[in-house]
Formats: C-alpha cells, sequence, structure tokens
C-alpha cells in the first residue's frame, strides 16, 4: 500500500471532517420534521460515508466516517437521544451495512484511481515508443548529410561557393538535429514518474510573441496573423514548454501545410480557459480522413525538400505538454482558411488536487 503524505492525509482528514459535519447539521435539519426517531438520519450518514470513501486515498478515511455515523445515528438521532445505546434492534445491522458501503466504494476508487495511473504510465510509454522510432529514422540523414559535408571540406578542394553550400548544409541539418533535442528534453521534463511542472503566471500575449519571433527566423516561416484579446490574460504555465508548443505548431505548417501561404493565430478566453487555434489556408486534412482529437499524420506527409522523414514528432510532443498543463490538443479543418485548424486549451487556474 502507498503511504499518503502528510499534505494529502491533512486534505482527507478535512474533506471527512467537512463532510461528517454536513451530516450532522443537514439530519439535526430533519429532525424538525420528525422529532421522534430520526427515519432520515441513516441515509443521509450512509450517503456520507459514500462521499469520504469516493474522496480520500484508501480504506481507514470511509471505516473511520462509517464507525463514527454510526455513533452518531446512535447517539443523536435514536431515542434516547443524547445517549448511547447499543442494545436497541437493528443496531448491529447499521454498523455492518455502514462498513461494507465504504469498503466497497473505498475498494472501488482505488481501482479506478490505480487503472487511471497505468493509463497515464501507458501514455508515458507511448509517447516514448514514438520519440524513438522518429528518432531513429529521422536523424540518420541529417546526421549522413553533416558528416558527408564535412568529409568533403576536409579532404576536397573545392570552390567558395561550394564551401558555403556544404556550410549552409551542416548548418541547416544542425539547426534541425537542435531542435529534435529540444522536443526530447521537452517530454523529459515532465514524463518522469515523480516530475512536476514548475508553474508560473505568465502573460500569454508575450510567450507568443516570443514564439512567433523565434519562428520567423527560420528561412521557411510564413507570417503569422495574430489575434489576442483586448484584456491582458495570465496563464499558469511553464513557459519553455508552451513556447516550444507554439514553435512546434509553427513549423508543422511550415513542413506540411502544402499551399500554405499565411498562419492564423486566435486566442479567445472561454470561461475558466482560454483556447488558442493556429490555423493555415494550406492542403488540410486528408481525403476519407476524419477528424480525431489528435492524430500525427493529419495532413498529407510527402518528402521535404531535404529528403528527411517527418514523423510527426512535434504533435506528439505538443499534446503531451498540453495534457501534462491540464488541457487537450485537437485537430480539425479550418472552416475559415480552408486549411488545418490545431486548437489546444489551457485552464486558467490551478486544478486543486
Amino acid at each position: 500500500m502507498v503511504r499518503s503524505s502528510p499534505k494529502r492525509m491533512l486534505i482527507d482528514l478535512g474533506l471527512t471532517v467537512l463532510i461528517l459535519s454536513g451530516a450532522v447539521l443537514l439530519s439535526l435539519a430533519l429532525s424538525t420534521v420528525d422529532d421522534d426517531n430520526n427515519p432520515f438520519a441513516m441515509a443521509v450518514f450512509i450517503l456520507a460515508v459514500s462521499l469520504v470513501a469516493r474522496f480520500t486515498e484508501g480504506y481507514l478515511w470511509g471505516i473511520g466516517a462509517s464507525l463514527v455515523g454510526t455513533f452518531c445515528v446512535n447517539y443523536i438521532f435514536t431515542y434516547p437521544f443524547w445517549n448511547f445505546d447499543v442494545t436497541y434492534p437493528g443496531y448491529p445491522l447499521t454498523v455492518m451495512v455502514m462498513l461494507i458501503v465504504s469498503i466497497l466504494i473505498s475498494a472501488l476508487t482505488s481501482r479506478a484511481k490505480h487503472q487511471e495511473q497505468l493509463r497515464l504510465e501507458m501514455e508515458r510509454e507511448r509517447v516514448h515508443a514514438d520519440l524513438l522510432r522518429a528518432v531513429a529514422h529521422d536523424i540518420r540523414t541529417p546526421l549522413a548529410s553533416i558528416l558527408g559535408a564535412a568529409s568533403a571540406l576536409q579532404e576536397q578542394e573545392l570552390s567558395g561557393e561550394d564551401q558555403r553550400g556544404m556550410i549552409d548544409s551542416i548548418q541547416k541539418d544542425a539547426k534541425w538535429l537542435v531542435r529534435v533535442t529540444e522536443n526530447l528534453l521537452s517530454v523529459t521534463r515532465f514524463s518522469g514518474n515523480d516530475a512536476r511542472l514548475q508553474k508560473q503566471d505568465e502573460v500569454l500575449e508575450e510567450i507568443v510573441g516570443s514564439a512567433v519571433l523565434k519562428y520567423h527566423r527560420s528561412d521557411t516561416a510564413l507570417p503569422v496573423s495574430v489575434d489576442v484579446p483586448r484584456d491582458i490574460l495570465l496563464v499558469p504555465m511553464d513557459a519553455t514548454l508552451i513556447e516550444q508548443v507554439l514553435l512546434n505548431l509553427f513549423d508543422n505548417v511550415s513542413a506540411h501545410a502544402e499551399g500554405a501561404t499565411r498562419i492564423w493565430f486566435h486566442i479567445a478566453q472561454e470561461g475558466d480557459r482560454v483556447t488558442l487555434s493556429i490555423e493555415d489556408d494550406g492542403c488540410g486534412i486528408s481525403p476519407g480522413l476524419p477528424p480525431q482529437p489528435l492524430r500525427e499524420a493529419v495532413a498529407p506527409v510527402r518528402p521535404r525538400p531535404d529528403d528527411r522523414r517527418n514523423m510527426g514528432i512535434g504533435l506528439s510532443v505538443c499534446r503531451s505538454i498540453v495534457r501534462a498543463h491540464g488541457g487537450e490538443l485537437s485537430v480539425s479543418k479550418s472552416k475559415a482558411h480552408g486549411g488545418l485548424c490545431v486548437r489546444f486549451y489551457l485552464p486558467l487556474a490551478e486544478r486543486k488536487s
């Protein structure tokens, strides 16, 4: 059994006290309906035990709540009132029912949490496998190109123009390898079992502006039209990772959106979250490929000019980062511009665990 942290134990204690206190107050209020014996108290406290077992960790809190509940029913709401009496009919059955309810709900809750943990572990493993496959296929060509160009510069007599071409090729391949390395580092920062994101409230417009500026340093960058709300939005995030998401999504348009001439970036506040969407006027989704929450090959994968393969490593990283922030990423057809629309949202406030 996993030992709960002191913070978690305090939270569970507070929840248990709050729920049981609410059950006592509700039962006292219902006692005005029947001042002889409160027929509602038993049901109220069974519900309270169920809530305690559902929202706390482990079995002890639910079992403890069932014992406290049976005592309260006996002492406060059963004649003679405010007197503990274990001889009244049905008392042993009451204790057994509340204990069984708490144990069953605690067991079901623990199993559900365990299955969710397994799902998260499988998701991490899947992301790692995707990255390894992408790197294994994609990294060979640029490395071979760098080694070939370096050997040519070292061993052959080349004209100045040929030398500059070789150097440009080395620089381009090296930049691409740096981006792959950044993606890998981004994933390893939060995919460990004990990893925690270092979130701070950031001005979203500043993060977007920085990402657009870095994207425009690329030779293949397209013009970006940014639409931001008038009010300043403070979003809890790891600024480096979210900037990496935006850069990867911009690069995805450059790599896959055949025929695209411009990128449209929209930010909108929707209740307690902010939605960010990147749209283009390129080739869009392949015919016969229905929109899904995310699929790496949402756009037609075509050979790149430098003959590299691109396995969608950026989109895989983006989805993982967004989910780690409590959001979700989806892909659809851009209704306004005809190309692809990649949309994701981020909560405007931290979720309490």
